[in-house]
């Protein structure tokens, strides 16, 4: 039994260690392209325009709309981006990234969350509001218990 447990851990790190790319910068770059190209940031740029559009007041809309989509520079965030997928992933995370991105089913996930995060923002702003003014409370409490220099 002990041996075929350790055939068994042989085989499965051949077989991992086979597959695995080699974490190079250049497979890396290769990589992060590929996973890139799964996700096109002008789509992108296009729909969360659209959606966090909605969050203003509807005459401010159309104004919103056409500052991120005539005057954001894509190829400067894309390669932004590069680097930071290059930096902080590997070659096999970025390859896997890629992977599942090119699937229909990430594709349709990928479509919903302009929406998803349209919705989501407004709530998540208005929460670091809350805990901002609660941190000034906080501090001014702190600064009213202090004794004035002068005493």
């Amino acid at each position: 039994m002990k041996c075929q447990f350790l055939t068994a851990i042989l085989f499965c790190s051949f077989a991992f260690s086979v597959s695995a790319l080699e974490d190079s910068k250049d497979n890396r770059k290769y990589q992060a392209k590929r996973y890139m190209a799964s996700q096109s940031s002008e789509e992108m740029l296009k729909d969360m325009a659209e959606n966090m559009s909605m969050n203003l007041p509807p005459e401010q809309r159309k104004d919103f709309r056409v500052m991120l989509l005539n005057y954001v520079d894509i190829s400067a965030i894309d390669e932004v981006s590069q680097g930071a997928l290059v930096k902080y992933f590997t070659a096999d995370e970025l390859a896997s990234l890629a992977d599942y991105y090119s699937t229909p089913l990430a594709k349709s996930a990928t479509k919903k969350m302009g929406s998803y995060m349209a919705e989501l923002m407004p709530s998540i702003q208005a929460e670091i509001f809350k805990a901002f003014g609660e941190m000034e409370k906080v501090k001014a409490e702190r600064n009213r218990a202090l004794s004035d220099v002068d005493e």
